[in-house]
């Protein structure tokens, strides 16, 4: 049987009167990956943003692995990451410091140097580890905010067009890691333009538009 590791009921969100996302039902199984395509405008930021915590829905309930996402908050949001498609970053921190900041937020220090030093190998950032992200080009920012969900413990993590500012082997790169973490149990929630993204990576996909999901 399969374990529910993220869930969303009833969960919508209102500007006024638009309806940006209709109620909707989703659960996330462990060990998959779910693609959510659509275009532009079609709700799959807002969900995104609401499944995250960082956008407050207007109805609905979230779950991540039985913790509410509101009434049990440090619990669910400590099972829970985010790498949005425009990361932001602390100006007075360089990306390593940035690095050992999340690492220390999420008490996940133990090892923390060579997973640190492995990961921005592995991403090509190692050389400009002691940089402000704010000189960073837009691909490695991009690399950067997905470097700091991983380098924490998650069950369930959300990624809005993860490889928008890649190049190809950048880009297969996190496709690669994707995989490795579907293997190990995690549960992957990603947005995406990308048809060959979706139809390599995701064990199923959901259309979008405007606020519903589709039959894809």
């Amino acid at each position: 049987m399969s374990l529910t590791i993220l869930s969303a009921n009833e969960l919508s969100r209102t500007y006024g009167k638009f309806q940006a996302l209709a109620p909707t039902q989703l659960d996330l199984q462990a060990g998959e990956i779910v693609a959510l395509t659509g275009p532009n405008g079609a709700g799959k930021t807002t969900l995104l943003l609401c499944l995250s915590g960082l956008l407050r829905p207007t109805t609905g309930q979230i779950t991540v692995e039985g913790f509410d996402l509101y009434r049990n908050e440090r619990e669910a949001k400590s099972r829970l990451a985010f790498v949005p498609d425009v990361p932001r970053f602390y100006p007075e921190l360089t990306a390593y410091e940035h690095l050992r900041f999340i690492a220390m937020a999420y008490r996940a220090e133990e090892g923390f140097d060579l997973r640190a030093e492995s990961l921005l190998r592995e991403f090509d950032l190692w050389e400009a580890r002691d940089l402000y992200p704010q000189s960073y080009s837009r691909g490695m920012r991009l690399k950067l905010g997905l470097l700091l969900a991983f380098i924490r413990p998650f069950r369930a993590i959300l990624l809005d067009e993860p490889t928008s500012a890649l190049d190809p082997d950048a880009a297969n790169l996190v496709g690669d890691k994707l995989v490795r973490l579907r293997s190990a149990g995690t549960t992957v929630l990603l947005s995406t333009h990308s048809p060959e993204l979706a139809q390599r990576l995701a064990d199923r996909s959901l259309k979008m538009r405007s606020g519903h999901f589709e039959e894809d």
